[in-house]
């Protein structure tokens, strides 16, 4: 499904780019890097900032079941993976 119809960014290459780790976006702005494009209406910030919270909710629920995110069980509830930005603290809200 195509979620930002101004670079044409599908949901799945959303996720894609949702790795472990450091480098992993934290942002609907850093997604748009991470996919070599730049924000241009905004409209699809809302969506892609819900396919981050799924998609890390999901790692860590992963992690606390020994599924393969990298953190352990223990550091789970710390884990910066699965701090989203808010509405908020977003581009276009």
């Amino acid at each position: 499904m195509i979620v930002c119809s101004c670079n044409v960014l599908s949901d799945g290459a959303v996720r894609d780019c949702l790795n472990g780790g450091p480098a992993c976006p934290r942002t609907p702005a850093q997604v748009y890097a991470c996919l070599g494009c730049s924000p241009k209406c905004g409209r699809c910030a809302r969506t892609i900032r819900a396919i981050m919270r799924n998609a890390l909710e999901g790692a860590a629920l992963d992690a606390a079941h020994g599924g393969s995110h990298a953190c352990n069980t223990g550091c789970a509830s710390g884990c910066s993976l699965g701090k989203v930005q808010t509405a908020g603290e977003g581009i276009a809200a």
